[in-house]
């Protein structure tokens, strides 16, 4: 179950729309799809076709500002900090659901491995703690960042969350996939959380975060899902966990994992955030702190290290982000889903236009970084056939990520 749903809603239905669909705002085309791949660890498997772009809401979801895609500040609000190179932020309050300043919060772009954050909500919900899982070569094997989960191994769903976060290791993504019904059905289950979420900009395609065919999210689908995390208490736990013993497998004696969040280490009251890359996505990041009974997160997308790091740059939105009052805010982060009204349908895709995914003896292997298939309504099966599509293409090949 979700723990934190409550009575808040998206706003409007759900719409099938074409290519472009006419809810983006004009000038907007951020808000229709990530931009291009610079490599091709988004191709789909041969034969199969390339995922359309998800629909967008109209009206926006968490309210009409939300739907603007540049600043958004409360009126009189002073500027934001400068040095902040993501193309797209948003700072919300993780107890209100207030949105307190955003930058083009629903322009898409691909969540790296922030991405996880979906995963481990699903491993929290379920999969006990204590149940031990055994690792597999197929685990080990994971491209990118990886904590170092080996054949034989055996690992609680804890520590498997814990290499998750402190290490964003794909290696534990996958294990945890594979305990959840295996990596197809944790794709699933993934674009189903987010569509129950209000996460209509979000397909996943892969549950480490790695790149792949229609991946997508926004800082504010994001939010949506840390939020979430920061009402687990384990995960809180394990956010804010700077070092943990990790298991070691057959003649390899276990080791220390550190967390791999800078503002853990150098920001008050931080509670811990998780951050990602890949070269389609650039850098994504998402923090969050305690200060004077608030709880704020920021969410950072498509990002660089340079002149300002993503870490400094998440520290310097937080900074911002307290000095703003509660009680003015410029959106909210939605607790659910509105059920789905009608949905219409343009002439650029028609419920059945997606052609049958081919055997999925076809497969090949990941092929992206690091770190929807969705659709509401009367499009959810839609959804779940640009997932297999997604799964299918995303295990074609392999690349850097972290």
């Amino acid at each position: 179950m979700i723990a934190a749903l409550g009575s808040t809603t998206l706003l409007g239905s759900t719409t099938l729309l074409g290519a472009v669909p006419a809810a983006a705002q004009p000038g907007c085309s951020r808000q229709v799809a990530p931009p291009p791949p610079v490599d091709s660890s988004e191709a789909p498997a041969p034969g199969v076709p390339a995922a359309p772009p998800l629909p967008v809401p109209d009206p926006p979801v968490g309210g009409p500002r939300m739907g603007e895609c540049g600043l958004v500040l409360p009126a009189g609000a002073p500027a934001p900090p400068a040095g902040i190179s993501s193309m797209s932020w948003l700072i919300a309050d993780a107890d209100s659901g207030e949105v307190l300043a955003a930058d083009d919060p629903h322009a898409r772009n691909r969540p790296a491995s922030t991405l996880k954050l979906l995963t481990a909500l699903l491993a929290a919900d379920q999969l006990p703690p204590d149940r031990v899982v055994v690792g597999t070569r197929d685990d080990a094997d994971q491209d990118g960042s990886r904590v170092g989960i080996g054949p034989g191994g055996r690992y609680t769903v804890r520590q498997l969350l814990t290499g998750l976060f402190l290490a964003s290791g794909n290696d534990a993504a996958h294990a945890l996939a594979v305990a959840l019904g295996g990596v197809a059905q944790t794709v699933k289950q993934m674009n189903e959380l987010a569509a129950k979420l209000g996460a209509l900009d979000t397909r996943a395609a892969t549950p480490s975060g790695l790149d792949g065919p229609g991946m997508s999210a926004s800082a504010y689908d994001l939010a949506l899902a840390f939020r979430q995390v920061l009402n687990r208490p384990l995960l809180v736990e394990l956010l804010g966990t700077r070092q943990a013993d990790f298991p070691g497998y057959g003649d390899r004696p276990g080791f220390v994992v550190n967390n791999d969040n800078t503002l853990l280490r150098t920001y008050p009251g931080a509670l811990g955030g998780k951050t990602g890359f890949t070269d389609d996505a650039r850098h994504t990041q998402l923090d969050a702190a305690r200060r004077g009974g608030r709880r704020l997160m920021v969410v950072l997308m498509r990002g660089e290290q340079r002149p300002v790091s993503m870490s400094e740059q998440a520290a310097r939105l937080l900074d911002y982000g307290f000095t703003l009052p509660s009680g003015s805010p410029v959106g909210r982060l939605v607790d659910e889903a509105e059920p789905p009204e009608a949905a219409e349908t343009g002439p650029g895709l028609t419920p059945g236009a997606l052609p049958a995914p081919p055997d999925a003896g076809a497969h090949a292997t990941a092929q992206s970084s690091t770190s929807r298939a969705h659709e509401a309504g009367v499009a959810l099966w839609i959804g779940l056939a640009v997932t297999v599509l997604a799964v299918l293409g995303s295990l074609a090949a392999r690349r850097r990520h972290r």
